[in-house]
């Protein structure tokens, strides 16, 4: 129980970012390209591609590439779980 606790705190704590959060949540909807999350953000390219990339780094999000855009969406359903239920309480 111990290690699962702090696999969950570390869970939470890439989602107390606002704006991975904001990412994730965007991507609770369906995939999304970059281009797509940098207008949905405002945000430059490369604070989107920070979190994007610190994202990976968790296996919170995985990549399509279709030409020369990349295209990301949850990993796993323990994220699209916990992204449906923030998104149904503070996303809408």
């Amino acid at each position: 129980m111990a290690q699962n606790a702090r696999d969950a705190a570390d869970f939470l704590k890439v989602l107390s970012h606002e704006s991975r959060l904001m990412i994730l949540c965007y991507l609770a909807t369906g995939e999304k390209s970059v281009t797509q999350l940098e207008a949905l953000l405002s945000a430059r390219q490369a604070a989107v591609s920070q979190q994007l990339m610190r994202l990976r780094q968790e296996n919170l999000v995985t990549t399509r590439r279709d030409g020369k855009a990349i295209y990301y969406s949850l990993t796993d359903d323990r994220t699209q779980k916990i992204m449906d239920v923030v998104y149904d309480l503070f996303c809408t």
